[in-house]
C-alpha cells in the first residue's frame, strides 16, 4: 500500500470517528442521562424540533438510543480502517451506504451525516480503486 492509499484511509478513518463519537454517540450518551434523569419524552419533543417527520420526531428517545448502534459500527469500521483489515473496510462501505440512503428521512441532522459519510466513502472508493499497484489510473475498461 502506498503512502497516498495510506492517508486516504486515515482520512476516512477520522471522519467516520468523529462521526461517530461526536454526532451518535454524543445523542446516545444523551438519551442515557435524560432517561436517568427521569425526563419525559414529551417535554423534550415539544421543546425541540430534531427531525423533519412526525415519526421520528414523536419517537425521540428511541432514535437517540439507536444513534448508540450506529456509533459503535461507525467506530468498529474506523478501527478497522487504522488497523488496516479488510472487514474494516467492508464495514464503513456499509456504514457509508446505509449513511447516505437514510440521511433524507434524518433531515436536518442528515445533512451533516451525509456529508461526512459522502466524503468518507468517495475517500474510500478513490483508495482501494483508484490506481494500479504500479501507480497508474485504474480504469474501467
Amino acid at each position: 500500500m502506498d503512502t497516498i492509499q495510506r492517508r486516504q484511509y486515515r482520512w476516512a478513518a477520522g471522519l467516520l470517528l468523529v462521526q461517530g463519537v461526536l454526532m451518535e454517540g454524543l445523542v446516545f450518551i444523551g438519551v442515557v442521562v435524560l432517561l436517568a434523569l427521569q425526563i419525559p419524552p414529551a417535554s423534550i419533543v415539544e421543546n425541540a424540533e430534531v427531525f423533519a417527520l412526525p415519526y421520528l420526531q414523536d419517537n425521540l428517545y428511541l432514535m437517540m438510543a439507536m444513534s448508540g448502534v450506529f456509533a459503535a459500527l461507525r467506530v468498529l469500521g474506523a478501527v478497522g480502517l487504522l488497523r488496516n483489515r479488510l472487514w474494516g473496510l467492508a464495514l464503513s462501505l456499509i456504514n457509508c451506504i446505509v449513511t447516505l440512503a437514510l440521511m433524507i428521512f434524518l433531515l436536518p441532522a442528515g445533512i451533516l451525516d451525509g456529508v461526512l459519510s459522502g466524503t468518507a466513502l468517495v475517500l474510500l472508493l478513490i483508495a482501494r480503486f483508484g490506481h494500479t499497484p504500479d501507480g497508474q489510473p485504474r480504469k474501467i475498461f
